[in-house]
């Protein structure tokens, strides 16, 4: 059973910075891309960032480029987002994802990924 845990959310200022992390569970997920979503209560979930399994690629939402950066560990089965220049409107829960796919096809993706994270809360104030 594989279980994403994310954490790192919290409040902070408009221009401010936020480093979230998702930590992978049960086993090591080899050549899986992983990637970060947001959501906010009765709205559709939207693509943020994605990452390929070495790192070799990454691939952004146009709202998020130039101020969010995606890396991962794989020795601690980890994806991170760094969040730099956060504005009101990133506003939202955020979640990882795994998937075999690319991160450009998890954007997009109606079928279900492998796997997702409870999320956390990211609240940016004026």
């Amino acid at each position: 059973q594989v279980q994403l845990v994310e954490s790192g959310g919290g409040l902070v200022q408009a221009g401010g910075s936020l480093r979230l992390s998702c930590a992978a569970s049960g086993r090591a997920l080899t050549y899986y891309a992983m990637g970060w979503f947001r959501q906010a209560p009765g709205k559709e979930r939207e693509f943020v960032a994605g990452i390929s399994w070495s790192s070799g690629y990454t691939y952004y939402a146009d709202s998020v480029k130039g101020r969010f950066t995606i890396s991962r560990d794989n020795a601690k089965d980890t994806v991170y987002l760094q969040m730099n220049s956060l504005k009101p409107e990133d506003t939202d829960v955020y979640y990882c994802a795994a998937d075999r796919r690319s991160p450009q096809a998890m954007a997009v993706a109606r079928s279900p990924l492998a796997y997702w994270g409870q999320g956390t809360q990211v609240t940016v104030s004026s």
